[in-house]
């Protein structure tokens, strides 16, 4: 970076204090990637202001679970924020910006496709390659077979399902890499909004699974992020200034 961009970085606080909300601006040089808004329940006039905040620091900025009226709102200030409304995804993202590896997003069923854009949305703006596979559930498995071959060739594969869960199941006992497993609030009184979803997905016999909250396709994208990113050999650590790396870290 230029010295310019160098003075600006050491000025920066840590985090940026807004009196109702302390944005953290250094998350990406530490974790790889930078804050995300929770939109859900914020006053607009605190979600335009951290919106404007974090997308004047980024160059770009992402909303989760924002709905059409935060949207109006962020729109306002912002003009180029665009908004999802099957996702409920709220972001402004450069247009430059190259995505790479693979992730594979399957739902079973299309009532869990929300979750599954939440999912496939978050790990695009990160920067992966998301190949989507939806409506692919065990009540017609041979419609997960006849994708088997693209499913198998990602770095990760996300299975969204609600009802009883068992797609990731399914699709751990066929896959080599990781899989994570969300669960959504689809299904009847039995379904107990997602429970039976979440506790078949935490009692797998399949290997490999890791589950998250119910509906939390943000979470899952993320991780399935990290995930792409280490198996792109992108996520190993520098450790000092003459780029000695962390022992192990490229193994």
């Amino acid at each position: 970076m230029s010295v310019e961009e160098a003075e600006r970085y050491f000025r920066r606080q840590p985090f940026e204090e807004l009196g109702y909300a302390k944005l953290d601006m250094h998350r990406e040089i530490r974790s790889g990637f930078p804050e995300v808004i929770y939109c859900s329940g914020k006053a607009d006039a605190h979600l335009v202001s951290i919106y404007r905040k974090l997308y004047e620091a980024n160059g770009e900025a992402f909303g989760t679970r924002a709905d059409r009226h935060q949207f109006e709102a962020v729109k306002e200030a912002l003009p180029a924020v665009v908004y999802d409304e099957i996702s409920r995804i709220l972001k402004i993202e450069k247009t430059e910006k190259r995505r790479s590896g693979r992730i594979a997003v399957c739902t079973a069923g299309t009532a869990d496709i929300p979750v599954a854009e939440e999912a496939a949305q978050t790990a695009e703006y990160f920067g992966s390659y998301v190949e989507r596979i939806y409506d692919v559930g065990v009540s017609g498995l041979h419609r997960l077979l006849s994708r088997l071959d693209s499913i198998q060739r990602a770095n990760c594969v996300v299975a969204v399902a609600g009802m009883e869960g068992a797609l990731a199941s399914v699709i751990g006992g066929l896959v080599r890499n990781p899989v994570i497993a969300v669960p959504t609030s689809v299904g009847y009184g039995a379904g107990f909004h997602g429970v039976s979803a979440l506790l078949t997905m935490l009692n797998s016999c399949a290997n490999g699974i890791a589950t998250v909250n119910i509906d939390n396709g943000y979470g899952a994208g993320y991780l399935a992020t990290q995930i792409n990113r280490l198996a792109e050999g992108k996520g190993q650590v520098e450790a000092d200034g003459d780029g000695g790396k962390i022992p192990g870290a490229d193994r």
